[in-house]
């Protein structure tokens, strides 16, 4: 077998790992393969394909320079190398390797940048003022936009939000978050009883579905649909730069800190695995409170 091949096979063989074992969605494999791919042809291109055994750190970095040089965002560049420091680690994991080429590898710095979210009057101007149309897209749209600011859900797990999932009697919804992990999230027994309303007049069809949202057809909600209104909803509202469903969950979690909230509880709320990604939301909480000292102390 060429070396070319057994590169490619080795490559195949770390995506059904991330598929089957660490249960990676179908998307992030996606991103996974195309960073391999794109690394090694770069390799048969410049380095007249060396094994795996003789990737060097040299190698690596070659290849991260063509890509700064390609002027592509330090973010993007970051990311790449993370997709090569998983793929050499599962590499040693194996066997096939005793040492990463990535050990020496530095990436680029990136800026913090807060994420965007909706201010409370301005959700508060949304649920009160702006007008959703008396049919069955105007109630599906407003409860999606609810559902999204009362739990903090990613667009793929409202998406695929079941029926079964809501449980009226303890008050909360069953989320299959990434890597098909579950948690379980409060719902307000207002928005409980408005899903309930909703589920018992969904379109009676011979073949129903089981999604808890549908179309007035009886079909799932497709995401870029969903990511269509939502957009349109808060241009009504807010001038914030992106306006999509996960602004509504960084709003969740920003109006959760703002009011007190324990950031460990916040990352169960949101299925974060680690609390890292939960500490940005803290930053928001501090640029509140420097507003406020600034407003309200006489010597600010």
């Amino acid at each position: 077998m060429s070396t070319i091949h057994q590169q490619y096979l080795q490559i195949q063989i770390f995506l059904d790992y991330l598929q089957f074992e660490k249960r990676y969605s179908s998307h992030t494999i996606i991103s996974y393969q195309n960073d391999l791919e794109q690394f090694f042809h770069f390799l048969i291109q410049q380095f007249d394909a060396p094994s795996l055994q003789t990737i060097s750190a040299s190698f690596v970095r070659s290849w991260l320079a063509s890509l700064k040089n390609d002027d592509l965002s330090a973010k993007s560049i970051n990311r790449k190398a993370s997709t090569l420091k998983s793929f050499f680690k599962y590499q040693l994991k194996t066997g096939i390797l005793t040492v990463s080429p990535m050990i020496t590898i530095n990436t680029p710095k990136i800026g913090k940048r807060l994420p965007e979210y909706v201010q409370e009057n301005h959700i508060n101007t949304l649920f009160n003022h702006v007008t959703f149309s008396d049919n069955w897209q105007g109630k599906t749209e407003k409860l999606v936009m609810q559902l999204f600011y009362a739990t903090g859900m990613r667009l793929s797990e409202l998406i695929h939000l079941q029926e079964v999932q809501v449980d009226a009697y303890q008050m909360q919804v069953k989320v299959l978050g990434k890597g098909n992990k579950e948690r379980l999230i409060p719902i307000h027994p207002s928005l409980m009883q408005e899903i309930q309303n909703y589920i018992a007049s969904k379109p009676q069809l011979d073949e129903p579905c089981n999604s808890l949202f549908v179309t007035e057809k009886g079909k799932p909600l497709h995401p870029r649909n969903v990511y269509s209104f939502v957009k349109k909803y808060l241009s009504y509202i807010t001038t914030i730069n992106k306006k999509s469903p996960h602004v509504l969950r960084h709003t969740f979690a920003t109006h959760l800190m703002n009011h007190g909230a324990d950031l460990n509880a916040v990352k169960e709320l949101l299925g974060h695995s680690s609390l890292a990604a939960t500490q940005v939301y803290t930053h928001n909480t501090i640029e509140k409170l420097k507003n406020v000292y600034k407003n309200a102390h006489p010597k600010a």
